[in-house]
């Protein structure tokens, strides 16, 4: 039966992500939003949810492995996983003011969560303590405060960028089509995520493992369902704006708040699994220093999110 809903819920998380996709996009132009910023905002924190939801069920029922591993897996899964299928479909367009700003962000946030983690700042055996969820919750704020005024500002520069592109016919249609799109997404993931878990727990498989691999990446399927819509569109600038804007809310905004519940501590979760997560985020910004992430490079980073799976595997099995 597990086996059955798996298949359901992937179909439900394709269709949602087409409807999230489509009706996103067409309230980023009636509002003359770019659409990375829409991508980054309305598309990657709602397929975030999923991963908020997840975390903070984790944290509340005292699986700081499943809080802090769904988190980490995520968000190697978004960068080499996603990114690497999105751009074999379509390159991948990056804006010079993406390199500058979003990108080197993430690359940061990743460095300082994995700061926390090993105590780097206070040496207490507290891992993640409510004060410094305090601090990545406030992060993400200045993050989305920035965000905005940045589009805002480039609106004002360019405000005949959008004409060429037609408006929605109905705004209402197209708000219902992204909350319905969104509803689905996140229907699809759950079931997806219970269904797998059941799996893999019959298998015998820790809760580690399942964490980092089976719930991160079936958490993030939502983003790679959006992104691969998006792609399919050739709309790849909101495809980035998906992937960058879940990572920053995954460590900012989620485990901010998983913070508050309780203090995370991360036992099963290793250096390695973070040193990956930092490394994704430095190979997006070098493959994006050109401007586009070609297909060659999306090939190498899907190779290497394969690589580390199999070494998932090789240390779970010894």
């Amino acid at each position: 039966m597990d086996y059955i809903i798996l298949i359901i819920a992937l179909v439900a998380v394709v269709y949602g992500a087409d409807n999230l996709v489509s009706g996103s996009a067409d309230i980023a132009r009636r509002f003359k939003i770019s659409d990375f910023v829409i991508g980054a905002i309305i598309v990657g924190v709602g397929t975030s949810f999923p991963e908020l939801i997840v975390s903070s069920m984790g944290a509340i029922e005292g699986k700081v492995d499943v809080a802090i591993g769904n988190v980490v897996g995520s968000n190697i899964f978004n960068i080499l996983g996603i990114l690497g299928v999105t751009a074999l479909l379509h390159p991948v367009a990056v804006k010079s003011e993406n390199n500058r700003f979003e990108l080197p962000l993430c690359i940061g946030i990743s460095i300082l969560v994995t700061l926390l983690a090993f105590n780097f700042f206070c040496g207490s055996e507290v891992v993640i303590g409510r004060g410094d969820g305090l601090i990545l919750l406030a992060i993400f704020a200045t993050y989305i405060y920035i965000s905005f005024l940045r589009d805002r500002k480039k609106s004002k520069i360019t405000p005949n960028a959008t004409q060429a592109i037609p408006a929605p016919q109905s705004l209402t249609k197209a708000i219902l089509r992204t909350i319905i799109g969104l509803a689905i997404l996140i229907t699809g993931c759950d079931l997806f995520v219970d269904s797998a878990v059941n799996i893999a727990t019959a298998w015998g498989v820790n809760e580690a493992f399942i964490s980092i691999t089976l719930i991160a990446c079936g958490t993030s399927l939502p983003e790679l369902a959006a992104s691969v819509a998006a792609a399919a569109k050739r709309n790849t600038e909101l495809a980035l704006g998906n992937v960058v804007g879940s990572n920053i809310f995954n460590i900012a905004f989620i485990l901010g708040v998983s913070s508050q519940i309780t203090p995370l501590f991360s036992s099963g979760i290793t250096i390695v699994d973070y040193a990956v997560m930092i490394a994704a985020a430095v190979l997006l910004l070098m493959f994006s220093l050109n401007n586009k992430i070609s297909r060659t490079e999306g090939a190498i980073m899907l190779t290497s999110f394969v690589a580390y799976n199999i070494y998932l595997i090789y240390t779970q099995t010894i």
